[in-house]
């Protein structure tokens, strides 16, 4: 017999189930994980991987988080769709930021912007079922497709066409088990930007097919230049039974760490979702959630400023990264990140060194130029590199100055 806390079958026998033992770690936060390790043992790292903005949570957000922090009905269970309150002010929020119009009882409040997007596939999909799925993705999109039981397709894009799917592309990927499309705009991790007519004309093909739809909106107010973000149901409203809306306060409040999100839907699916979330976690920390609904009532002066900061950046990283021999950095629209091609440099000699993938080239860039970067293969689209522009100005010059200095070496 195995002795206690041994494994008793085969070495080859998993002891981890096939359906966890799938999912890849997140390849976003292992990549800043490592630069933070890095950092740690005295190496001046510069980390352009983590997802999220560099400042701090305004103030008047934190002051509602220490007040309720002192408040007891805080201390307590609060009902698992989300306190009423804030239901309240997302729906208000929701009609002045993006003029969809919704009651409480369509929204859900979710730990953080992953548990909606895990919930929302878990609540849809059955197993087998296909879902269109835009590439460069999120990472965790495919990961939590598979969970649910479905399948994602991918509909590859690329820079030349700036990062977007066209409706011949996605009805090209359509099959009979086609239950959804995944929609992302602006896109992490490309900055893509659908234009309105873009996104009227996807939206009156998924009514025409009886398709859901899932759009997630986190980038709603991250948006530059001439571009403009828009809400697929306001555009087609007729869309609205079949689609679900997925945001949170992480990226326009600068709240990542507080985990906050939502999923706005037809309250049959709200409810279904809200089902499964009594058994998952229950509520989202009462904390968090005062702490979101001072975010989603308030000004968006803070958001201004922050949009300001991140539209300078963002013309920087595009110049300096264009300026690099072998490298071409489609201009973002939105979001905070850019996404170069690095196809050219693949094959070449860098420092004795041939990488023949991206990521092989990212992990070239981490040992030699101390810059972190997430490569392609993490968004399915191989040839790329993934560059969070919320950082400090002097390190993103600084970062992609080292990059350009050591990519200039290819021959």
């Amino acid at each position: 017999m195995a002795a206690p806390g041994t494994q008793a079958s085969s070495t080859t026998e998993s002891r981890v189930s096939a359906r966890v033992g799938a999912i890849a770690e997140s390849a976003t936060l292992a990549v800043d994980a490592k630069a933070k390790a890095l950092k740690a043992e005295g190496r001046p790292v510069i980390g352009f991987g983590a997802g999220e903005p560099d400042f701090p949570t305004p103030e008047p957000i934190v002051r509602a988080a220490q007040e309720a922090c002192s408040e007891p009905r805080n201390h307590r269970y609060s009902p698992a769709s989300g306190l009423p309150e804030l239901r309240e002010a997302i729906v208000t929020k929701t009609a002045r930021d993006s003029n969809h119009v919704i009651q409480p009882n369509q929204v859900l409040v979710t730990n953080g912007g992953k548990q909606a997007v895990y919930q929302t596939f878990a609540t849809l999909l059955d197993p087998g079922d296909e879902v269109l799925l835009p590439a460069p993705y999120w990472t965790t999109y495919p990961e939590a497709i598979r969970l649910a039981g479905g399948i994602p397709v991918e509909i590859p894009t690329d820079d030349s066409t700036g990062y977007l799917a066209t409706l011949e592309q996605l009805e090209a990927a359509r099959t009979p088990r086609t239950k959804m499309l995944l929609f992302n705009s602006p896109s992490n991790p490309t900055g893509a930007v659908y234009p309105p007519e873009r996104v009227a004309e996807i939206g009156r093909w998924a009514v025409e097919h009886d398709l859901w739809v899932v759009t997630d909106e986190i980038y709603e107010h991250l948006v530059y230049g001439d571009a403009r973000h828009v809400s697929m149901p306001v555009e087609v409203p007729e869309l609205a039974d079949r689609c679900v809306v997925l945001n949170g306060v992480a990226k326009t409040y600068a709240m990542t760490g507080w985990r906050v999100g939502w999923m706005i839907g037809p309250t049959d699916v709200i409810k279904a979702a809200a089902n499964l979330q009594s058994h998952l976690t229950s509520n989202v920390s009462n904390v968090s959630q005062r702490a979101a609904l001072q975010a989603v009532s308030g000004p968006l002066d803070a958001v201004a400023e922050m949009r300001e900061a991140f539209d300078r950046r963002r013309r920087t990283i595009v110049e300096l990264l264009g300026a690099i021999p072998g490298v071409s950095c489609p201009e973002p629209k939105g979001a905070f990140y850019a996404y170069p091609s690095v196809k050219e440099l693949l094959g070449t000699e860098i420092r004795g060194v041939r990488p023949q993938t991206s990521t092989e080239l990212a992990e070239l860039v981490l040992e030699q130029a101390e810059v972190a970067v997430v490569p392609g293969e993490a968004f399915g689209t191989p040839g790329y590199f993934r560059m969070s522009y919320a950082l400090g100005d002097e390190d993103l010059a600084e970062g992609v100055r080292r990059m350009a200095t050591l990519l200039s070496e290819a021959k």
